[in-house]
């Protein structure tokens, strides 16, 4: 008697980030982690548990998560797909490492999506329900996320969820966007992140080291980045566990 096939491509929930340090501790608690590339992205799939996870890492913008979304439905079709990583804060009241979960994501130029998911909204403990806006380009300055909130009443700003959003859409999947904050309301990032990180999420050394030889104090405000995002990455895996694993068993 033939056994039944395993559709060893297949993932149960699909993954969806810019870069890899916004994953990485959530890999780090997965088993049986492979790497490998198709086109230019970076896929990596792995055990959380039993539940199969699929990774796409997409660099930053619209137009390569919309593809990657795509590529990563194409290679393991996940019923469910997260857009996941990091986001500003457009609250003042929001702290570094709080996660957002999305009821709806919008762009500056008036396309919405809504979602439908019931989460409850927990800010005493960092867990914001609500809108999230994605701009064209990184929201650098405290003046322009207040701005932002006030015009579109949304909680954080990404570069990316809307386009995974739309793709999971005209595919038929399930779409949640969580995100973790990287920067809050306090201080601007310093101006050279747009010249440091590359299209494809790679930090561009030579970008880097020419930034702290024109400015020598932005490599302390680049430190300071970079711990808010080791600390907004290891909380967004301790969430994204929960989620995964809940996901999973409705469906089963």
């Amino acid at each position: 008697m033939n056994q039944p096939k395993v559709d060893k491509a297949h993932a149960d929930i699909g993954l969806v980030c810019a870069l890899p340090m916004e994953i990485q501790p959530f890999l780090d608690r997965c088993e049986h982690v492979k790497k490998y590339t198709g086109g230019s992205y970076v896929f990596r799939g792995g055990f959380l548990d039993r539940i199969k996870v699929a990774v796409v890492q997409t660099g930053v913008g619209f137009a390569r998560a919309r593809a990657a979304t795509q590529a990563l439905i194409d290679a393991h079709s996940p019923p469910w797909i997260l857009s996941v990583g990091f986001s500003g804060a457009l609250k003042p009241e929001m702290k570094n490492g709080d996660i957002v979960v999305a009821t709806s994501v919008c762009d500056l130029h008036g396309q919405e999506l809504q979602n439908d998911v019931h989460f409850p909204e927990d800010p005493e403990h960092g867990l914001y329900v609500g809108r999230i806006i994605n701009t064209d380009e990184i929201v650098r300055t405290v003046d322009e996320k207040l701005k932002l909130a006030a015009q579109f009443d949304a909680l954080a700003v990404d570069l990316e969820s809307l386009a995974v959003a739309q793709v999971c859409q005209a595919a038929q999947k399930g779409f949640m966007a969580i995100r973790a904050i990287s920067d809050d309301c306090s201080v601007d990032l310093p101006p050279e992140i747009m010249s440091i990180l590359g299209e494809t999420g790679a930090v561009r050394a030579g970008a880097a080291l020419g930034a702290v030889f024109k400015r020598p104090e932005s490599i302390k405000e680049m430190w300071k980045m970079r711990g808010d995002a080791s600390r907004a990455a290891t909380r967004l895996a301790s969430f994204l566990d929960g989620v995964v694993v809940q996901l999973y068993e409705a469906r089963h």
